[in-house]
């Protein structure tokens, strides 16, 4: 099962390259802080702009980095069900611990197509596969109804729940019959309320500048200190708000760039942070005491 504060990684770049000592890096800073999985190639990740080389060698580079320390979960959908199956059995290929696939965006396929595309990948690759649902970015919401029906697949071992609803992950833990099955809050907001319904823990934004605060809420959690999960509940939701100020992942990279961590890079059509919410941004991070 896959647990804990899973980082949805950036991918850095420098002079329009990817920037493979940064990303070395940043997978060491995310372990020497406790994270407890990494998602290369995720949204945050920039994956839609990123070439099928690209992508495949930030797969590798992380996986090489990590060296079997905590799970790789590599990003591996497409709106394309033959592009996600190459992508899905490079991700087994490379040494990843699953894939997160994305429900296909633009689309907008019915539930039963849904249900067809990851029956398919499943199928087709003897690998863990965690359903990603955001139905803000694709247009094409997957329903619990038919979570439950893919969860009877051993190969469907999980789904990232961004809804931002409490009741929807609710929904599906009521109709999954399975010990094994996770649900991963897509949400840095309600990371908390989630774990206190049965999820098992979050695909975070949030954990590329706060790796150890993120990483002790769910530990805090399982240990059964509620006290203190809620007390980083709270204290998390300044940062939760600004890595949304504008489109993720610009503020996340324009933080992490403020940090020292990475060149401040991105590729279009996502271009640079406002400066009203840089601005914003600089306080934030000034108050969690993470400006260089």
């Amino acid at each position: 099962m896959f647990e804990g504060s899973i980082v949805a990684i950036v991918t850095p770049f420098n002079g329009g390259e990817v920037d493979e000592e940064r990303l070395r890096a940043l997978v060491e800073f995310h372990i020497s802080n406790g994270t407890h999985g990494i998602v290369p190639c995720g949204t945050t990740g920039e994956s839609a702009t990123l070439s099928y080389d690209e992508h495949k060698r930030v797969v590798k580079i992380v996986v090489d980095q990590v060296k079997g320390r905590i799970p790789v979960i590599a990003g591996s959908g497409s709106n394309s069900t033959a592009e996600a199956l190459e992508l899905t059995r490079f991700a087994k290929e490379s040494g990843a611990d699953a894939a997160l696939v994305i429900t296909p965006y633009y689309n907008k396929p019915p539930q039963e197509c849904l249900y067809q595309h990851y029956a398919y990948l499943a199928r087709e690759v003897d690998f863990p596969i965690i359903v990603y649902n955001v139905p803000s970015r694709t247009g094409v919401d997957i329903l619990p109804g038919t979570i439950a029906r893919l969860a009877e697949l051993p190969q469907i071992v999980g789904v990232k729940e961004a809804t931002g609803s409490v009741r929807r992950t609710t929904e599906i833990l009521a109709l999954v019959d399975r010990t094994d099955f996770c649900v991963l809050s897509g949400d840095d907001f309600i990371v908390y309320p989630l774990l206190c319904v049965g999820a098992k823990g979050v695909i975070s934004v949030v954990a590329n500048v706060l790796p150890a605060m993120m990483a002790e809420l769910v530990e805090s959690f399982k240990r059964g200190d509620h006290v203190k999960a809620k007390e980083l509940h709270y204290r998390l939701q300044p940062m939760c708000e600004a890595m949304f100020y504008e489109t993720n992942p610009i503020p996340v990279k324009t933080a992490l760039a403020e940090m020292g961590q990475i060149r401040e890079e991105l590729r279009l059509p996502l271009c640079p942070m406002s400066q009203g919410n840089r601005k914003r941004l600089r306080k934030v991070l000034a108050d969690f005491g993470l400006l260089r």
